[in-house]
């Protein structure tokens, strides 16, 4: 394992975010809309020890509206799963790597996330890891996933298709760019502080 840096930058404004290259996940993207197809997708990742992980729910604006999570993100190294949830629902294959304590699950923000995933079936998440942890451990105090990406990738996301309508028929092509970057991010984050850990 490499040493953790001495000296490195632990936060970041936005003016010094905006300067950095704009990127996005330029891999394959498969969307997962049949439940016969959850399994083949499962089936794919069960072969990696780490993906990257992230929800999107629809943005509720009227005051007590509640949405049910929409999609779920599972990031490989070359290839970006979304699940989009209110069509296939948390399968069993889904249920059971969620609980499988052997497949590491990388991502932030993750209580909210997994929160929301227990409204649609409850189970026993395992096997998930708050890059939180591992970024205070290593002096970072930044906590969004855009200015963790500036500090430790070195270039910026957009985040302009987080508020759009999750349960469109029809994910548009910025939507589905997003979603699976911030799930890439995640991974390659990971990656990244794995090294000083």
């Amino acid at each position: 394992m490499t040493a953790k840096p001495t000296s490195h930058k632990t936060t970041i404004d936005h003016s010094e975010i905006q300067t950095l290259p704009l990127r996005a996940f330029d891999g394959k993207i498969v969307v997962v809309q049949e439940p016969a197809k959850v399994v083949r997708a499962i089936d794919e990742i069960n072969e990696h020890a780490v993906a990257g992980f992230d929800t999107e729910t629809r943005p509720a604006f009227v005051k007590g509206q509640r949405y049910n999570v929409a999609l779920m993100q599972l990031a490989l190294p070359h290839k970006v799963f979304l699940i989009r949830l209110q069509a296939t629902g948390l399968t069993p294959e889904l249920i059971h790597y969620l609980q499988d304590k052997e497949k590491l699950k990388v991502g932030l923000a993750l209580r909210d996330d997994l929160i929301a995933l227990q409204r649609l079936q409850r189970f026993k998440p395992d096997g998930f890891l708050e890059l939180t942890h591992l970024t205070r451990k290593a002096g970072y105090e930044a906590e969004s996933i855009k200015k963790l990406t500036a500090l430790l990738l070195g270039f910026r996301i957009s985040k302009g298709a987080q508020t759009s309508n999750w349960e469109a028929p029809t994910l548009t092509q910025k939507q589905l760019q997003y979603a699976a970057t911030d799930a890439w991010v995640c991974l390659e984050m990971y990656k990244k502080l794995n090294v000083f850990t």
